[in-house]
């Protein structure tokens, strides 16, 4: 896959939208440029972290970039990355931030020095003010509707979803304002904010206008499916299974599955309704919860597993992350979105590629992150154009870095 070969897009970036975008794109066969600081960034020792102590987290969201480390608070560092940002190419001129930028990378101040500049921000939410989805979510009401029923305190919940869906949204787009610069109508300033992401994609799944318009908050349900039926069940062995009942067919499929045809039956006589309606089952769920909780009680998940997949139901295991990767064939070399890579410092381990397959295009493999500043010397020569002198100088004061910086004889 070669889809973005070419492109040079400069990320100044941390936490997860943004790094996420750059990968995304470098996944896509952009030539991804990271600007680190000396010593590494924000992110550079985050959890989870390998048994070497190096970030997992920071291995994961940086693969297949380019790092420069260099001092942005010193004047040289900065024209340094401007320069970078600003390098001529019909491809390049592209950048993506969620740092502060204003007085060297906002966007006027680089369109001074490239008047096609196109720059993707986000801001965590409208004003500018620094939010996470730990913070969005309490704001949006999220943690009220998830926890066990009943339970009055909010739940916090451990996926960076606003963050991950702003990435994305940052990978369209910068494409979007791209193709706008490439019918010749210049460059663009985008800007997103994570809270608003949030805020569209609630208004897009109707939570807004739920609460807009119906008199009581959604209330929490556990594991049940809201709005339809699915349910967790404790089995013999003590494994836990989830079983969905969203559509016609996986319900019917459920009931047939579970033999309990005559009893749902039953429920429908009792109430005047029908099943066949998922509205039905959400308001039932607790009798269809009492109607199949005794079938997968009296059964180990072997006893059902390749019935259920053979006749298609929705359903998984309850598994955790080591135990999904110990017997989930998607999360290995098994599954071709994956390569085992053995990094330095970290380990070996599945590693994904971008998940999305173009045709009969071959993927790019995965590729490690970089080391940090691993690349400085090759951005300072071959994209912001140095002499070995320029580039010695910037070294010799600090004001860049790598472990892999040699001096020439005749820069010195």
């Amino acid at each position: 896959m070669t889809g973005l070969a070419g492109m040079r897009v400069v990320e100044h970036a941390a936490f997860v939208a943004v790094p996420l975008a750059g990968m995304t794109l470098a996944q896509m066969g952009a030539d991804v440029i990271r600007v680190d600081r000396l010593g590494g960034g924000l992110d550079a020792g985050r959890w989870p972290l390998a048994p070497s102590g190096r970030s997992l987290f920071w291995a994961g969201l940086n693969k297949g970039k380019k790092s420069i480390a260099v001092d942005t608070r010193h004047p040289e560092g900065r024209a340094v990355v401007q320069q970078l940002v600003t390098a001529p190419g019909d491809d390049a001129g592209l950048f993506l931030s969620n740092l502060p930028v204003d007085g060297w990378l906002d966007h006027a101040t680089l369109c001074t020095l490239r008047e096609d500049m196109i720059t993707v921000t986000l801001t965590g939410d409208r004003q500018g003010r620094p939010q996470v989805d730990y913070t969005v979510n309490p704001a949006l009401g999220v943690p009220h509707m998830t926890g066990p029923a009943g339970a009055p305190d909010p739940v916090a919940h451990a996926l960076p979803a606003w963050d991950l869906i702003s990435g994305h949204l940052c990978v369209s787009s910068l494409l979007a304002a791209e193709r706008h610069r490439l019918r010749g109508r210049g460059g663009q300033a985008v800007r997103l904010a994570l809270k608003d992401v949030a805020a569209a994609a609630m208004g897009h799944l109707g939570m807004i206008g739920d609460a807009a318009l119906n008199p009581c908050d959604r209330p929490k349900a556990g594991n049940a499916l809201y709005g339809a039926y699915g349910q967790d069940f404790l089995c013999a062995d003590g494994r836990r299974v989830m079983v969905v009942g969203l559509t016609r067919r996986q319900w019917t499929g459920l009931v047939k599955a579970t033999g309990t045809m005559d009893a749902m039956a039953a429920l429908e006589r009792r109430h005047g309704i029908s099943l066949m309606d998922e509205g039905e089952r959400w308001h039932r769920r607790e009798d269809i919860t009492d109607i199949l909780r005794p079938w997968f009680a009296a059964r180990p998940v072997s006893a059902f597993r390749a019935d259920f997949d053979r006749a298609g139901l929705t359903w998984s295991e309850f598994r955790t992350v080591r135990e999904a990767l110990a017997h989930d064939p998607d999360l290995g070399p098994d599954n071709p979105m994956f390569d085992m890579l053995s990094q330095p410092g970290l380990g070996r381990f599945p590693v994904p590629r971008h998940p999305a397959r173009f045709g009969d295009a071959d993927p790019h493999p995965a590729v490690a992150a970089p080391a940090l500043g691993a690349h400085t010397e090759e951005l300072l020569g071959d994209v912001a154009r140095l002499s070995g002198t320029e580039i010695a100088h910037l070294f010799d004061a600090g004001i860049v870095a790598s472990d892999s910086y040699r001096p020439s004889r005749s820069a010195a």
